[in-house]
């Protein structure tokens, strides 16, 4: 037997050979890499390959753990698909039929978004430096610039996310000031955060107003009215996630504002979705504009920067100067701060839609607006070219998803998979997430269905592929 290697046969007594013995063997093909990296990759190699032979597995050769290591160190080096089973993100394509899906990453990001985050993290920018006098100037302010051109806003802040917009708008009623929210809009907006509790950590009073299904203006002017409230914010709270219907009742923006303007309180909207294109032109109910929220008089608009914009996540903060100006003062907003590649990934979103390229080229509006006569071709293509009977083309119903223009369907496309003796949806459905790529599909009716109208023209062939993998078992 060669010095280096081992038995192969199981042995529950064996001990994994040495740290030392495992490195000397990975070194050669681990090429130029910190000691230290390479070392925890042998500790953590033989701790494996111990748990394996007390398990009862067969003991591995010196050359196959010194392989192991070297291929556990090259899983770090690529691109984010490497090294399937590692630390690497599998490649996804997302036949859910839902657009926005919370658990996928929610928006796909534009390709001019991509390549304006890539080369913002590739190298300086001009992020906080005056171009003209050289010296430290404001933020890049691209990004808000055109916030405050699509919006007709005064001024414009991003922050990380909503929630974060949310709680930093808040805070203008100042610490034990009242703001006051309908009882119909103290939602939950996902990942368990609720309205309260962000007003409660952001050190404001909630006045609850009106009943759950009907709130009106008179309900606002009691409690303003009332010295003891010192209710100094109104937080209008856009259903995006749910759907209130029947004996419901809900006070005109304007009105409120205008109430609320009388009694020395702003207005802080929060859009949640916060469509920048007419909804209507997709077949969807009218969503909330931020323009539109503006003009009919809140102070402050929030809104997502992923969702129905379709870009990088953050959150969205336009309106009045003095309180945007306010807000960009607050300590907070330093802790909510986006880095360099998501306000390069949000300019170039943003200037799509000045551009009057954000149907075409924002991947969720793309999507949206894809006519159901090019879904059939390609659900049609896509069933021809699998086994004879293996799938057909079916009318789905898509929806938006990621807390966005909740109870509303567009009509689409698929394909759905027969069924095997022996072999269940379930199990078809956890094959096609176990293959490679990895594709997220749903069932209906007992049957897996791929919705193509969530899935890019370009990935039909790896699609093919992967159904053809999975129906192959």
């Amino acid at each position: 037997m060669p010095a280096n290697s081992i038995s192969a046969e199981p042995g529950p007594r064996r001990n994994p050979p040495s740290v030392e013995r495992v490195l000397a063997a990975a070194r050669p093909g681990a090429g130029p890499r910190d000691p230290d990296a390479i070392l925890a990759a042998a500790r953590a190699v033989v701790d494996d390959e111990r748990a394996r032979i007390q398990g009862g597995a067969s003991a591995r050769t010196i050359e196959a753990l010194g392989a192991r290591v070297v291929a556990v160190l090259e899983a770090f080096d690529g691109p984010p698909d490497a090294g399937e089973g590692e630390r690497g993100t599998p490649r996804v394509i997302n036949a859910t039929g839902v657009i926005v899906h919370t658990n996928l990453g929610r928006a796909a990001w534009p390709d001019a978004a991509i390549e304006a985050a890539r080369r913002a993290a590739h190298g300086p920018t001009l992020l906080e430096m005056d171009r003209v006098t050289g010296r430290r100037g404001r933020r890049d302010r691209a990004a808000e610039d055109h916030l405050i051109a699509l919006t007709g806003a005064e001024d414009a802040l991003i922050v990380t996310n909503n929630a974060a917009a949310i709680a930093l708008a808040v805070g203008l009623a100042g610490r034990g000031g009242g703001v006051a929210v309908s009882r119909g809009e103290l939602v939950e907006i996902g990942g368990g955060v609720r309205i309260p509790e962000i007003l409660r950590r952001a050190g404001v009073r909630l006045i609850e107003v009106g009943t759950t299904n009907r709130t009106r203006v008179a309900d606002f002017e009691a409690v303003l009215d009332d010295p003891r409230s010192r209710i100094r914010a109104v937080l209008r709270v856009h259903p995006s996630n749910f759907v209130q219907s029947g004996f419901v009742e809900a006070p005109d923006p304007a009105d409120l504002a205008d109430l609320a303007h009388r009694h020395g309180a702003i207005v802080i909207d929060d859009l949640g979705s916060g469509a920048l294109l007419p909804t209507e032109r997709v077949g969807l109910a009218h969503e909330p504009m931020p323009r539109e929220r503006l003009a009919a008089g809140a102070d402050i608009v929030t809104f997502s920067g992923d969702k129905l914009v379709g870009g990088p996540q953050a959150g969205l903060v336009v309106g009045r100067a003095d309180l945007v100006a306010k807000l960009r003062r607050d300590p907070l907003a330093r802790a909510m701060r986006p880095d360099k590649t998501i306000l390069a990934g949000v300019a170039a979103t943003l200037a799509l839609y000045r551009g009057g390229r954000a149907q075409m080229d924002i991947p969720v509006w793309r999507m949206l607006a894809t006519p159901v006569a090019e879904l059939q071709e390609r659900a049609e293509s896509l069933a021809a070219g699998l086994p004879a009977g293996a799938a057909r083309p079916t009318d789905l119903e898509a929806t938006v998803g990621g807390g966005s223009v909740p109870g509303q369907s567009i009509p689409s496309v698929g394909v759905a998979l027969a069924s095997f003796p022996g072999r269940s949806a379930t199990t078809l459905l956890a094959a096609l997430r176990a293959g490679e790529p990895c594709v997220v599909a749903r069932i209906e009716r007992d049957r897996v269905v791929l919705d193509l109208r969530t899935v890019d023209r370009s990935e039909d062939r790896a699609l093919a592929a992967a159904i053809a993998d999975a129906l192959a078992g």
